[in-house]
């Protein structure tokens, strides 16, 4: 199999500049017109280690999703993706989108311990569980935060008792001898530890996996296996390639967002 053909998705989707400028162009504008936004908090010392807290209204008391945008661990950052928010934004559901640090200049690792950081963070900040949400790296993220043993670090068990992984990679090791292996430098040892697949399943979690059905085959066949090995469901979503899969997080009717919603509320 050729690894880097079906990894490589900015290859896969030769469109994607394009789509990318669309993002931040209505990250930019949806971040200008919310009111109820608060930006840039700080859940770390690092500069990158900010997320901001999008809220249907004021206060604290909305269920709330963690969404950690993609770019294979390398590029991009929140304010890319903050229009993904308006969709569970209308159906009561806060969004909170951090940023981290990025590979190479730190190991992978090193981000999956930022983003339990940013977790914890909005966790004692509203008192409630929550759903986490992610896209491509960020769906690796989602997987990672719900498998986390938040007991064993003095939190509630069960902190993050949902996850709704888009377009996830939870097998690093296909990664070994690709491209995009250049700034991650897994070795297998590596790439197994930090592999969602090789987790066993956290009890009483609920996940639905969701991957483009223009998407390459492995993206497609991960999705498929992972929802398989922890028990949850998942969809292919017509038509969506690696980057347009993102779009019905932007309004409030697609039926991805309404599943969304009723699992930030804990069904």
């Amino acid at each position: 199999m050729d690894h880097e053909a079906e990894y490589n998705n900015r290859a896969l989707v030769p469109e994607h500049p394009g789509i990318i400028a669309g993002w931040v162009r209505d990250a930019a504008a949806f971040r200008a017109g919310w009111a109820e936004a608060a930006l840039d908090l700080p859940y770390g010392p690092g500069e990158r280690e900010r997320l901001d807290l999008f809220r249907p209204g004021p206060g604290e008391n909305w269920p709330v999703a963690l969404f950690v945008h993609g770019g294979y661990w390398q590029s991009l950052d929140r304010r890319v993706f903050s229009h993904c928010a308006r969709g569970l934004l209308a159906h009561g559901v806060a969004v909170a989108v951090p940023s981290y640090d990025l590979c190479p200049a730190v190991p992978l690792d090193r981000i999956t311990e930022q983003l339990r950081e940013a977790a914890a963070f909005l966790h004692r900040r509203s008192g409630r569980r929550l759903l986490a949400m992610g896209h491509s790296a960020g769906g690796h993220a989602s997987a990672m935060l719900m498998a986390t043993d938040w007991a064993a670090r003095g939190l509630p068990a069960g902190l993050v008792p949902a996850a709704l992984p888009i377009s996830g990679v939870f097998e690093l090791w296909p990664l070994l001898g690709t491209s995009i292996n250049a700034a991650l430098g897994l070795d297998e040892t590596t790439a197994r530890a930090h592999s969602p697949a090789l987790l066993l399943p956290p009890a009483g979690g609920r996940l639905h996996a969701v991957v483009g059905d223009a998407e390459s085959g492995e993206f497609r066949r991960q999705t498929r296996d992972f929802a398989a090995h922890w028990g949850g469901s998942w969809e292919a979503l017509p038509g969506a390639n690696h980057f347009t899969v993102l779009a019905p997080l932007a309004g409030p009717e697609h039926p991805l967002v309404r599943r969304a919603a009723l699992l930030a509320r804990g069904g």
